[in-house]
């Protein structure tokens, strides 16, 4: 009996000690999420009077630098950036300055989140290491938000600059000088914020600087920034727009691209549609016979001309104070031929035109050759449209719902600019119901001026899907859209000229304005949206990221929930 009631107490004691152990286990203590602390500098950080050439920051851990090259902003900028070193491992790191400072000037190193700890990789936030070469650290502070004047959001790293406005300024200081001051957006922030700035009159400026040279190059970099000079200290919050200057037509060498076709390529596009170049063609200066043209997707112009025997063509160039010639050799190369597409293949949609590509411009179209007939062989009425810069033919006619057309353009309909004609083409289309689209009826509130251009985008605003001109009317309607979530997009048309028009810093001319409504608009099928916008509430990406996220969330709990 006592045997058995040993083996028993026995056997508690094992099973306590095993629980014991399991409650101790090791499990590696909590997960470090501190960043590193600075615990000395030399000289130390707001020193005044500041002398020398060389920092040295020492940190409470071991530390490596991320990112460097796009997070450090000096402000103000120096010729020659600092040496930083290590580049590995380290509990200190050394900054040896290479340039010569001005004097009685308070200069900030911001590190932004580029200094991390080894382990777990947490970063100091906005670390500033900031020294004088005067008497006192400057204390004035300047803040602001960014925008893009046209695209639905803006760049990150967005450089922010002030120019100091005394007796020296020119205009030409973005082009060829260092800011005064500077800071930058960073990858996650649309607000800027100047620190130790001293008193005085400034150009404010932003450049999304592609060359990261903090200097302004209109052909690479957008450009925002305030028309008339500031002044410090001031609390406005400033507002910037960044935008895309058109550059001045500047033509290059010419590039032969057939036998009969001549590629113009050129920087600064401008609106070809309406205002082209003059462009003249001569072999032994005796004029020749040509059609202008854009070159698909590419910064080119196509020249056509008529084959001819030449060793060498000149051609000029010109447009308002523009004026260039150019002198080439050609070759004998294979001619381009007549050939042409359908854009559309099968089915078409209400709002569509049918569309016709031509590889080479077409110069006549006889509509007694062009025949359209619907499902019961019944002709149906149409009109053409040429349009010879993107030679592309558009066909116009009712659409019906759950119709089969048949299109045959027969021999001789279509004829290039090579007096060559089609052969018989046939093309086979059909429509869906009414009830496969959405209505979409927008109703304007506090519309600024007229006239606007109302446009309809995909989400990311970069594909214009339909557009509508008002010179007065506020209720604007979309039928018989595709089915989808659509951008609203609302633009000033201020000179009239139905297109949207960038701005150019010399001629202080800011962008059109531009309106974006503050979320996607979803249009379904059999169903009509009417939508009220108010032109007076600015867009706000912050919100449309909420509606996301919710309707991602609310996406989640239904798959759970099945």
């Amino acid at each position: 009996m006592f045997k058995s009631k040993l083996k028993y107490i026995s056997f508690l004691l094992v099973l306590l000690m095993v629980s014991c152990a399991k409650r101790g286990s090791i499990t590696g203590g909590l997960k470090d999420t501190l960043a590193p602390v600075l615990v000395s500098s030399a000289p130390k950080n707001l020193t005044t009077d500041f002398k020398g050439n060389e920092i040295t920051l020492v940190f409470d851990e071991y530390i490596k630098l991320k990112n460097l090259n796009k997070q450090l902003i000096i402000s103000p900028p120096m010729k020659y950036e600092p040496v930083i070193t290590p580049t590995n491992v380290s509990k200190f790191i050394n900054i040896k300055l290479r340039d010569t400072l001005q004097p009685n000037t308070t200069y900030s190193l911001n590190f932004g989140q580029s200094i991390a700890d080894n382990n777990e990789g947490n970063a100091i936030n906005q670390f500033k290491y900031i020294f004088s070469t005067g008497p006192y650290i400057d204390s004035l502070k300047l803040g602001g938000k960014i925008k893009d004047a046209y695209e639905k959001n803006v760049d990150n790293f967005v450089s922010v600059m002030l120019y100091e406005a005394n007796d020296k300024y020119k205009d030409s200081v973005i082009y060829k000088e260092f800011p005064r001051y500077i800071t930058n957006t960073l990858d996650s922030l649309r607000t800027f914020e100047f620190e130790n700035l001293k008193a005085g009159k400034y150009l404010l400026v932003a450049l999304k600087d592609k060359g990261n040279n903090n200097k302004f190059n209109p052909k690479d970099d957008k450009i925002g920034f305030i028309k008339h000079f500031i002044t410090v200290p001031n609390d406005t919050i400033f507002e910037l727009e960044l935008f895309k200057e058109t550059l001045p037509l500047k033509t290059f060498k010419p590039i032969q691209a057939s036998g009969n076709r001549i590629l113009l390529p050129y920087e600064g596009k401008q609106n070809f549609k309406t205002n082209r170049p003059a462009i003249v063609l001569k072999h032994n200066g005796e004029t020749l016979e040509t059609i202008i043209t854009q070159f698909p997707k590419k910064d080119s112009l196509q020249v056509w001309y008529k084959p001819l025997k030449a060793d060498s063509l000149s051609l000029e160039v010109s447009k308002d104070t523009y004026d260039k010639k150019f002198t080439f050799k050609v070759k004998d190369q294979k001619k381009d031929t007549l050939n042409i597409k359908a854009v559309q293949n099968g089915s078409i949609n209400f709002r569509e035109r049918f569309t016709l590509d031509t590889e080479t411009p077409l110069v006549k179209f006889d509509k007694t050759k062009i025949k359209l007939v619907n499902k019961d062989s019944t002709a149906v009425d149409f009109t053409t449209e040429y349009n010879e810069f993107e030679q592309k033919l558009y066909v116009d006619f009712k659409k019906e719902p759950l119709e089969k057309y048949n299109f045959t353009f027969f021999p001789g309909a279509l004829t290039d600019f090579y007096e060559k004609t089609n052969d018989t083409l046939s093309y086979k289309l059909s429509t869906k119901e009414f009830a496969d689209y959405g209505n979409l009826i927008l109703n304007l509130k506090n519309v600024k001026r007229f006239p606007i251009i109302v446009e309809i985008t995909n989400k990311k605003g970069d594909d214009v899907l339909a557009s509508e001109y008002s010179e007065g009317k506020t209720q604007i309607e979309f039928n018989l859209m595709v089915p989808s979530q659509f951008t609203v997009r609302v633009i000033y048309d201020d000179n009239k000229n139905k297109m949207y028009d960038t701005g150019n810093f010399l001629e202080k001319r800011h962008a059109e304005e531009v309106f974006y409504f503050q979320r996607e608009i979803d249009v379904r099928t059999n169903w009509d949206v009417n939508e009220t916008i108010d032109l007076s509430v600015p867009y706000n990406p912050d919100v449309e990221k909420k509606e996301d996220d919710k309707k991602r969330k609310d996406a989640e709990k239904k798959s759970k929930a099945f």
